[in-house]
């Protein structure tokens, strides 16, 4: 939990913020994705809401496990790393398929799928 705390609150916080912001309107066309005001990509984007949220629960619960000496606190932990490699998949699948490219929003996803896969590998090496 000492390297992957830091990732969760980043993460974690990080998706509420994203939400927040989306919510209100309050992203600049000038760094939205590509077709951000089409109601198709709308709903697109907000089929990741709960996703999102659920990592993020998962991910903070974890950590306030992790506090308690709740062993339990992996679980929720592996929970929150799948889902959210899952989460960052999700869109670059979709940018792939409709060949597009913006640096910002990849960056974003590709740490998405690329931290969990650190440590979810050592979560299925301490369950052996």
């Amino acid at each position: 939990m000492k390297y992957l705390k830091p990732f969760f609150l980043v993460t974690d916080i990080g998706f509420i913020v994203y939400w927040f912001i989306t919510f209100f309107h309050l992203i600049p066309e000038s760094v939205a994705f590509k077709d951000y005001d089409n109601p198709i990509i709308i709903a697109w984007n907000w089929s990741f809401f709960p996703l999102d949220i659920f990592i993020s629960i998962t991910g903070l619960y974890s950590i306030y496990q992790y506090n308690k000496n709740n062993p339990a606190w992996m679980n929720y932990a592996l929970i929150s790393l799948v889902l959210t490699f899952c989460s960052g998949l999700q869109a670059i699948a979709f940018w792939t398929f409709s060949k597009d490219f913006d640096i910002t929003w990849w960056a974003v996803n590709l740490y998405l799928m690329i931290y969990p896969l650190f440590f979810i590998r050592t979560f299925i090496a301490a369950k052996k």
